[in-house]
């Protein structure tokens, strides 16, 4: 923010913020116009208060320009997720995904079993995208040809994903985290199964619940599926080699975007030998445009019709608009204002990691970025959890209960974008159902108000 530029008063701020958030609300849930409108609706109000306050035009620009830098990279890396699905799907990879989960996972416990298995994958590549985007995709698939609800399918997919993603070293959320309170990386993640396991537990139970299946009926439509797709796609033990790939990647700590693209190559190539016939331009449309099924099954072919980089551009123009607001809110000053004003006030350590939390989910509804709702409120409040004694993992939990697992609620955020559209299914829609990230927070308030987990600074 520029200098010679005043801060906001606090009442001013918090006005300005409450009438962006309600303007967002009213759009995307009342008048239910698209996020890109409510969002450019919001930016348009925040334009009107900087002429207001003669903020120059060049600085607001600025504020766009820095904005938009986090995003960059998660933009890249939609864009290669597009790409990567289409080629898994024409390789023949997330089909034989989808029948071996047919044979293996348990149908009756279908729902459950997913979120399990999303966490164990998650843990092991430390990435909720890449997960959501190739283990998921097969297992959605196989959720919505047993007749189950796709927003619970969706709540339980990014449930596991988000767990694995908040409980691997590997994660860029969580080391991230770490980096910004000063804390040790393991000790990190073992101060937050205090609110994780938990969240864990009691998602477990609910997802067995609610998604106990009809075994007789969904059996005789599984092996309907898998005779289509036995018959439509190269369905082999070799295409389990990206799966296997891509663990390697994690292993070695490749960076995302290297993985995709490993990834994406390997595909291709998978694509080339079953079919040498296959000419290079065809592929490089359904990079471009996606896979187009034609199995005569319409249930399937809806299912397996998906994934290029054109589907990820509106996702990608909902990521433009959110941080760019993002980023005008913070030229403002209006956020710094009242996070700096509360930071002050803090006392209880139960009202301190409860208003912890509420901006951490603040930055996510306000800002739409993950990392951003970790970093800002970790930066404003550290050094009042250093005068209270706390260790730092104790901040570092805050930080992930509510600002890491909650970015894929929001509607306009980019986690949340993403998954509404790799899926299909709006983010309202599978909310209710991410019990994971709901549970988090609450636990964590638990952890405050009891004690548990909460380590203090050794005199």
């Amino acid at each position: 923010m520029n200098k010679k530029q005043s801060q906001p008063s606090l009442i001013e701020a918090s006005s300005m913020l409450a009438l962006i958030i309600i303007s967002i609300a009213i759009g995307v849930i009342g008048i239910k116009v698209t996020p890109n409108i409510a969002i450019l609706f919001a930016i348009g109000l925040t334009f009107i208060y900087a002429v207001i306050k003669k903020i120059p035009f060049t600085q607001m620009h600025e504020g766009i320009i820095e904005g938009l830098k986090p995003g960059i990279i998660p933009i890249f890396i939609f864009i290669l997720v597009g790409a990567l699905i289409a080629t898994w799907i024409q390789a023949g990879i997330i089909p034989t995904l989808m029948v071996i989960g047919f044979k293996v996972i348990n149908i009756k416990f279908f729902v459950p079993s997913i979120f399990v298995v999303c966490a164990i994958v998650g843990s092991a590549v430390g990435s909720a995208f890449t997960v959501m985007s190739t283990v998921g995709v097969a297992l959605f698939g196989i959720g919505v040809t047993l007749g189950l609800d796709t927003s619970l399918l969706v709540g339980a997919i990014v449930s596991g994903s988000v767990f694995g993603d908040k409980m691997s070293p590997l994660s860029e959320s969580t080391n991230l985290t770490a980096a910004v309170v000063e804390a040790d990386l393991f000790k990190h993640i073992k101060n937050l199964m205090w609110s994780t396991i938990p969240a864990f537990i009691i998602a477990i139970i609910l997802f067995t619940l609610l998604g106990i299946n009809n075994k007789t009926t969904a059996l005789n439509a599984v092996t309907k599926v898998i005779n289509t797709l036995e018959q439509h796609f190269s369905i082999s033990v070799f295409a389990l080699i990206p799966i296997g790939l891509m663990f390697i990647c994690a292993w070695r700590k490749l960076p995302a975007i290297m993985t995709i693209l490993l990834n994406i190559g390997v595909a291709i190539i998978m694509i080339i030998i079953q079919n040498p016939s296959t000419k290079l331009r065809s592929i490089g449309t359904v990079i471009e445009n996606g896979y187009i099924a034609h199995t005569g099954d319409k249930q399937i072919d809806q299912l397996l019709s998906r994934g290029g980089i054109e589907s990820m551009m509106p996702t990608v123009a909902l990521i433009i608009l959110t941080l760019s607001l993002g980023g005008l809110l913070m030229e403002t000053g209006l956020i710094q204002t009242v996070m700096d004003s509360v930071a002050k006030k803090l006392t209880k350590i139960p009202v301190l990691i409860l208003t912890t939390l509420l901006a951490s989910i603040g930055v996510n509804i306000f800002i739409g970025e993950q990392f951003l709702s970790v970093i800002l409120p970790g930066n404003a409040f550290k050094k009042v959890y250093q005068a209270a004694r706390l260790d730092p993992v104790v901040l570092g939990r805050a930080l992930e209960d509510g600002g890491t697992v909650i970015n894929y609620l929001v509607p306009w955020g980019i986690a949340g974008s993403f998954v509404a559209g790799t899926f299909g299914v709006p983010t309202l829609m599978y909310l209710p159902f991410v019990f994971f990230s709901l549970l988090s927070p609450l636990f964590s308030m638990v952890s405050a108000l009891t004690g548990w987990g909460i380590k203090k600074i050794e005199s």
